[in-house]
């Protein structure tokens, strides 16, 4: 046998290796990279900046996670690449604070080579495969042409380093969804997709892990540093709490019904796009911008939360459960009211922010998220169980 696919096992998805495991450490090192550089630019140009490296950095191991549900990671050159991308990797999350500066290039080469590399290399494991052969190649030109924007991106200064950069991620995001229609070669659909949609949901379950633990860690290692008077040890409890909620909402119940959904879909794919692929994103973003905002009320818990503190403190929880309810949404079919409302409710926070201090800014947003989780009904084990009984 000349290719590297994994071995499928019905319906049982396999479990996520401890390669992948060791791969998703250089994005415990970008998560913190990018929200440090946030907190280090909190305008809305650094904003802007860091949301399209945010996005640039997803779109690597998303795409990545991807590729190792078809390919098996337990074999030998699969290994290699994933180690291969960590360097890669590492490079590019070194470069993020410097991205618009004089880094800009590397960033943008180790983009690309990331992208290129490890798709010639699925199309070199994949050989003997017809549909997927034909669907990484279209993948390939839909990156090509990305790369040729990252790179002039590189080159660029400034604004139109921006814009360069930009259009490069309108391309790639774009790709998905139009089923990387390319000339020649035609469309894909979602079915020729046949992901083994309980790892996937697994992975990217994993990822959220990693952003919330970064999260704790420089909580942590900030409130370390502080002195430790009655503002700081309530802004340092409610951080923790916050994102023991936030937890919560995504993986008491949630996480399980989605990997439910997932396997027993009967065009995985689609859901995968949509769910994991795109919607993850806002819940990434929720939790980086969360950690912001905890660092804001942490160095400075008293007097009035001006409006870059208020958009921090407010905007994360508000991203994570756009985010969350969005996901609940593709993968039951319904929204969840409870985070609708809480949703409206951080907007009315966020309008009558002027008369909190940062620490009861922060307390009043970790309240909302824990009315949220205790909102969620049964633990992962009953999920199983309820879904288990209406398939019977």
């Amino acid at each position: 046998m000349g290719h590297l696919l994994r071995a499928r096992k019905g319906h049982e998805h396999a479990r996520v290796t401890f390669v992948e495991l060791f791969f998703d450490l250089v994005f415990v090192f970008a998560i913190t990279q990018l929200s440090h550089a946030l907190l280090a630019h909190f305008t809305p140009m650094g904003a802007v900046e860091t949301l399209l490296l945010m996005m640039a950095v997803w779109w690597v191991w998303i795409y990545t996670s991807w590729v190792t549900n078809w390919l098996d990671p337990e074999r030998l050159p699969v290994r290699l690449m994933l180690f291969a991308i960590m360097l890669l990797g590492l490079i590019m999350s070194s470069a993020i604070p410097k991205a618009f500066a004089e880094l800009g290039l590397v960033f943008a080469l180790m983009h690309v080579a990331m992208q290129v590399g490890r798709t010639l290399f699925t199309l070199w494991g994949i050989r003997g495969h017809a549909s997927l052969t034909l669907n990484f190649l279209r993948i390939l030109a839909w990156l090509c042409v990305s790369g040729v924007f990252w790179i002039a991106g590189g080159f660029a200064e400034g604004e139109l380093r921006l814009i360069l950069w930009l259009l490069a991620l309108v391309i790639e995001y774009a790709g998905p969804s139009t089923g990387f229609w390319t000339p020649g070669l035609g469309r894909s659909v979602t079915t020729d997709w046949n992901v083994e949609g309980g790892h996937l949901a697994e992975r990217c379950g994993l990822f959220v892990i990693i952003a919330l633990g970064e999260s704790v860690l420089v909580t942590g290692a900030t409130f370390a540093d502080l002195a430790w008077d009655w503002p700081v040890v309530l802004a340092f409890l409610s951080a923790f709490v916050a994102s023991v909620a936030m937890w919560w909402i995504y993986f008491n119940t949630g996480a399980e019904r989605g990997t439910v959904t997932m396997t027993s879909s009967g065009d995985p794919g689609r859901l995968a796009r949509i769910a994991y692929t795109y919607i993850h994103l806002f819940i990434i973003a929720g939790i980086i911008v969360t950690a912001v905002g905890d660092e804001f009320a942490l160095a400075h818990p008293e007097g009035h939360a001006d409006l870059k503190m208020a958009a921090a403190l407010v905007g994360g929880p508000a991203l994570y459960l756009i985010g969350t309810l969005l996901f609940r949404r593709a993968i039951t079919g319904r929204l969840p009211k409870v985070q609708l409302l809480a949703v409206v409710a951080l907007v009315a926070l966020f309008a009558l922010s002027g008369v909190f201090s940062p620490v009861l800014l922060s307390l009043a947003t970790t309240a909302v998220l824990c009315i949220v989780a205790a909102a969620e009904k049964g633990t992962a084990r009953e999920v199983r169980e309820t879904i288990a009984h209406d398939h019977n």
